[in-house]
């Protein structure tokens, strides 16, 4: 169905956390689209908002509910204007909350879970029907099932002019879903078990997206490396498909995120090797560097095996920066485990890292435990680990001071006369430069850094 301009109504969408949200979140535009929807920045003036949650920060459904709040004052200006607002919640929080969204938020229309945004439209129509009756009557809309369709083969490849607006770098989901069962992680109960999409669904995706000129794949997944997509009856891991992915003409950076220590194996390593367009950058969260606490966390590795895995790591690609995750406080950690923790940051060096207090989540088995650390030690804990990321970040950067690195140039820079761009370890680089540079990668001489970023002057173009 081809709607007319006249006929178009306005999308906006909030979105929380990971870059799996962001991806889900362009896809749910994209199954929208057909039906007469467009994006706008302007949550004032959308007929439809939805909240892309995530379930990984701290009271994120409370968070939610204050959004919420805040909404039902703009659709009652809205309504007084003579217009309204239908609002959905989606994502993790509305998967594991989700009658409770519906009970303590009657402004929401509809709320949906991580798995079921294929079915929007059809969700969509019945929200409407559901506004035709009588205030008393009306019941959001629920959708919180993990559906036995693949939710990927029911949605509509974006359109090449929508893929163009979003950019020289996209994110393509390949696998969702999780097996592991962290004990302080709440995805096994919000996104499922662990699934992969088929190689064929993947490529065609990732064609259309190069067609549309992007020039680098980011590619998704709760356990991205965990992926075996199947391919005509074979089951395929993410090392082939880099390869497989590498043979697609116009793409020139591929990376993934964000994986677990124990599904990085010889074929994914040997692909780090053999392909330059898989960037030397790895995102190896190992959270604790106690192998008490990695047992409790029931990580299923140990901080000794995650260095010899480091190890063969960078034998394979002797320039690869590594990121991390990490958890302070998690309960019954000791001063000596910290101190290890510590230690294996110290050992592996971090060219970044995420870290935070350990919060419970319902439903997981770490809220069980005994032995909660205070907020007071956790505080002071998180303060010093974060200290040592920062120096070691700083280093890394100041490395790089001297080199000349491809640089994919992506926007203008905050400055006139400016543009900013990507290192292959995923830094933000600006340099002097007109915008006729955007859309390919420049060879770029760096020649200093500030708190975040790093100052280059361009040397010479590579062909794109």
């Amino acid at each position: 169905m081809t709607e007319t301009r006249a006929n178009t109504k306005k999308l906006f969408i909030k979105t929380y956390g990971c870059q799996m949200n962001v991806y889900d979140s362009d896809r749910m535009g994209d199954a929208l689209a057909p039906h007469g929807y467009e994006p706008t920045l302007d949550i004032a003036q959308a007929d439809l908002v939805l909240l892309n949650t995530c379930h990984i920060r701290e009271k994120a459904s409370e968070k939610v509910f204050s959004e919420l709040g805040r909404l039902k004052e703009l659709q009652t200006e809205r309504r007084a204007m003579g217009g309204d607002m239908m609002i959905g919640v989606a994502g993790c929080v509305a998967q594991a909350e989700g009658e409770e969204i519906a009970r303590r938020a009657p402004v929401v229309d509809m709320v949906f879970g991580p798995q079921a945004y294929h079915r929007l439209p059809d969700m969509l129509a019945k929200a409407e029907a559901q506004r035709q009756l009588h205030p008393s009557m009306k019941r959001a809309v629920i959708d919180t099932d993990f559906p036995e369709e693949d939710k990927f083969e029911h949605l509509p490849l974006p359109k090449k002019e929508v893929t163009i607006k979003r950019g020289l770098t996209a994110f393509l989901t390949v696998q969702e879903g999780c097996d592991k069962f962290c004990s302080f992680c709440v995805v096994p109960y919000t996104r499922g078990a662990e699934v992969s999409r088929p190689v064929a669904q993947v490529l065609a995706e990732a064609r259309g997206l190069v067609e549309a000129g992007v020039k680098e794949i980011t590619l998704l997944g709760q356990n991205v490396n965990a992926y075996h997509g199947d391919d005509k009856g074979r089951s395929v891991g993410l090392g082939e498909l880099a390869y497989r992915l590498a043979e697609i003409s116009g793409l020139e950076r591929l990376r993934y995120t964000t994986s677990h220590p124990r599904d990085m194996d010889d074929a994914l390593i040997a692909a780090h090797r053999d392909l330059d367009i898989l960037m030397p950058y790895l995102h190896l969260p190992v959270q604790s560097g106690s192998d008490s606490i990695l047992k409790a966390m029931n990580r299923r590795h140990t901080a000794a095996e995650y260095m010899t895995l480091i190890e063969r790591i960078k034998t394979a690609r002797p320039d690869m920066a590594l990121s991390g995750d990490f958890i302070v406080g998690f309960p019954g950690e000791s001063d000596q485990d910290f101190e290890d923790t510590l230690r294996i940051i110290a050992d592996v060096g971090y060219a970044s890292a995420y870290s935070f207090k350990y919060s419970t989540r319902p439903g997981t088995p770490g809220a069980n435990l005994g032995d909660q650390i205070g907020e007071v030690v956790k505080n002071e804990r998180l303060w010093r680990l974060q200290e040592l990321v920062n120096k070691q970040t700083t280093a890394f950067h100041a490395s790089c001071v001297g080199k000349t690195l491809p640089v994919l140039i992506e926007r203008p820079g905050r400055m006139p006369g400016q543009v900013g761009g990507r290192s292959p370890y995923l830094q933000a680089v600006h340099l002097n430069g007109g915008t006729e540079l955007i859309g390919a990668i420049h060879q770029v001489e760096i020649v200093g850094t500030s708190t975040n970023s790093l100052v280059g002057q361009l040397r010479q173009a590579v062909a794109a």
